[in-house]
């Protein structure tokens, strides 16, 4: 097929260069929980005809994170406020189905991954999309483990954490998508990793499946003395280092159970997301613990290091290929699902990367 030509029925209830487009829009700010009444659904004609450096791409998995709450608050964080009235900003894997004038990176039926946000398809410079070789991995991947999750996991404990062999790394959230990945490179760099979740089911996996040496459940460990007596339990010669996606509890007990020059990794807060956003929880003042054992905590965001991602992927991607690398997706089927998808990321809904399929 021509380049600058389209595949039919691809998209939906197309009329000459006009399209049915599925969105959610982003229409209040939560007061304490997100729910599905922050959003407004609607489906409306749109023009998508790509003019020079363009494609039109359709959707077929869109990514729900927990960073997404974070742009809820009314506050500045590492950005501006998600506006409202708007689409909700997301990642998505979909196909190209047409391509515009003087397009030659990218032709009809191509895979990519792109920042479109919650609309079933539209309009993308080329420059926006990364191509995705669907042969090898599923393309979904380019939404987790060889994508934003991924990043931040490969990144974050490599650089920020400076892992030696021997040493002992604790990961909370550690059945989510950055976490699951986190603790497998943990175990190739030679560490000792624990990992906490939130199920005996999820800590069957991470134990069984991904090779970690233990797992805490925080729902049976639930205050600070608890946890911090699982932590002796499982590292009796203490931590080395702390990659946290949650906060709370497991971040109070795992500081007294840090190890000379520890370092701590803040890559998430989600058990601050919802309700501690406006006006946030303050933990105890321990930062006399971090002069005692000349620790050091460093926060990281994945866009720090976007990049580099072909550094990553060269790393990563055999490593998925090959089977040292493992992942998992809870898949969730309809387009319509999505407010639901992100909610459920904070009651545990989740075991590895959540992700809604058309």
């Amino acid at each position: 097929m021509a380049r600058g030509g389209s595949v039919p029925g691809f998209l939906l209830k197309k009329k000459k260069n006009m399209v049915l487009v599925k969105q959610w829009i982003y229409e209040m700010r939560p007061e304490a929980d997100v729910s599905p009444a922050n959003y407004r659904y609607e489906e409306v004609e749109q023009d998508l005809t790509p003019v020079r450096g363009e494609v039109v791409v359709e959707g077929a998995y869109w990514s729900v994170d927990p960073y997404m709450r974070i742009q809820q608050s009314s506050k500045d964080t590492w950005e501006a406020p998600h506006p409202t009235g708007e689409v909700q900003g997301a990642a998505v894997v979909g196909r190209v189905t047409c391509v515009g004038e003087g397009v030659t990176a990218l032709k009809v039926g191509d895979w990519v991954e792109t920042y479109m946000g919650w609309r079933s398809a539209g309009l993308r410079a080329v420059a926006d999309c990364r191509l995705l070789n669907a042969d090898e991995v599923s393309p979904s991947t380019a939404l987790h483990v060889l994508g934003m999750p991924g990043r931040i996991a490969y990144f974050g404990l490599l650089e920020a954490g400076k892992p030696r062999p021997g040493e002992t790394l604790v990961v909370s959230g550690a059945a989510g998508a950055v976490g699951s990945i986190v603790g497998q490179i943990g175990k190739l760099a030679g560490l000792r990793v624990i990992g906490v979740v939130g199920s005996d089911e999820k800590a069957r996996w991470i134990t069984e499946e991904l090779g970690f040496d233990a797992a805490i459940n925080y729902r049976q460990v639930s205050d600070v003395e608890s946890m911090k007596q699982a932590f002796a339990e499982h590292a009796p010669d203490g931590v080395d280092i702390y990659y946290d996606n949650t906060g709370g509890v497991t971040t109070d007990a795992f500081i007294e159970s840090m190890n000379l020059r520890a370092r701590i990794i803040i890559c998430g807060q989600i058990s601050q997301y919802q309700s501690g956003l406006e006006v946030p929880n303050m933990g105890p003042r321990l930062l006399h613990h971090f002069l005692y054992k000349r620790a050091t905590m460093t926060g990281v965001l994945a866009r720090d290091y976007t990049a580099r991602m072909d550094e990553m992927l060269r790393v990563m991607g055999p490593w998925v290929r090959d089977g040292k690398i493992k992942y998992n997706e809870t898949l969730i089927g309809g387009f319509e699902t999505l407010p639901e998808a992100l909610c459920g990321l904070f009651t545990g809904a989740n075991t590895g990367k959540m992700i809604v399929k058309a």
